[in-house]
């Protein structure tokens, strides 16, 4: 028996940090959506109750390090699952990017071995499962346009944005989420308008999405890597409408309304960033075809 899953990178429109809770994590606020970057995920059914983890990608762990690993482990042990899986990674999202690319692939797990091993969950009680695995499994597990509150598990579905295109850029050199959340000074950031960016998504106002982008990260992450800002003041130059680190960083993107201005833009920045993707926003859920 076999399924596949679909599994797309996000991208932030906002992320805000609030404070820091007693738990020692950060209270977050942030707006995510899709795009048209995915890794593919094959499930198939082990009768020897193993799970194992297959990908042609170096940098990527095929053991408890894997957060697709640990998404199938825990549907395993929760819901008594006798089966074992065999989970093919075909990667295309850059790792340690700020894209999610980890979190999706948990998230495409769970969808796909909800359905592989018979299991009837819904997508609040597999939201509710990703949770326990990583702060953005919950968002990708509903593979869509959302604010994520709380540590990222609170969601709230919002519509798609208005169709453009995205032009991504990741620098070589990957960035620790948890350092840079470390490192953030509070008192220093200036909070994005989170209640901008909702009301230009409802009424699918691509000129105000653009306007109110922010992320706090980028406080953090920019003054470590000055590529990161070289990245992002070549993607103004060359004609985006607007830029913005995703999570953490590296990774840094920019919003085009027009085709013709993404391919300009992808061939400023092959000079000097390996990783340039031109894509599409997507914002709604994906399936394979």
């Amino acid at each position: 028996m076999y399924t596949a899953e679909k599994a797309p990178a996000k991208i932030n429109l906002t992320l805000d940090v609030l404070y820091k809770r007693p738990d020692q994590y950060h209270e977050i606020e942030m707006i995510m959506t899709t795009i048209d970057l995915a890794d593919r995920i094959e499930l198939y059914v082990l009768s020897d109750g193993k799970i194992k983890v297959e990908s042609e990608s170096r940098f990527i762990p095929n053991d408890e390090r894997n957060l697709a690993y640990r998404a199938a482990k825990l549907l395993k042990k929760r819901f008594l699952v006798t089966d074992g899986v065999r989970i093919k990674i075909d990667k295309q999202i850059p790792v340690a990017a700020g894209l999610a690319g980890g979190s999706s692939d948990a998230a495409a797990t769970l969808r796909g071995l909800n359905r592989l091993w018979k299991l009837n969950l819904s997508t609040e009680q597999l939201a509710e499962l990703g949770a326990e695995i990583g702060s953005d499994v919950s968002f990708c597990v509903y593979n869509s346009t959302a604010l994520a509150k709380g540590r990222g598990e609170i969601i709230t579905e919002l519509p798609a944005p208005p169709p453009c295109w995205v032009v991504l850029a990741k620098p070589a050199q990957g960035v620790s989420t948890q350092s840079v959340y470390q490192s953030l000074n509070l008192d220093k950031i200036t909070h994005p308008d989170t209640n901008g960016m909702l009301k230009a998504i409802e009424n699918s106002d691509y000129k105000n999405i653009c306007a109110n982008l922010g992320n706090v990260l980028e406080t953090v992450t920019l003054p470590k890597n000055p590529e990161v800002m070289q990245i992002k003041q070549q993607m103004l130059k060359s004609g985006a409408d607007a830029v913005l680190m995703s999570g953490s960083g590296p990774t840094v993107y920019g919003l085009v309304k027009h085709e013709s201005r993404a391919i300009r833009i992808y061939n400023s920045l092959r000079g000097f960033c390996e990783e340039v993707h031109v894509v599409r926003m997507l914002g709604t859920r994906q399936t394979l075809d």
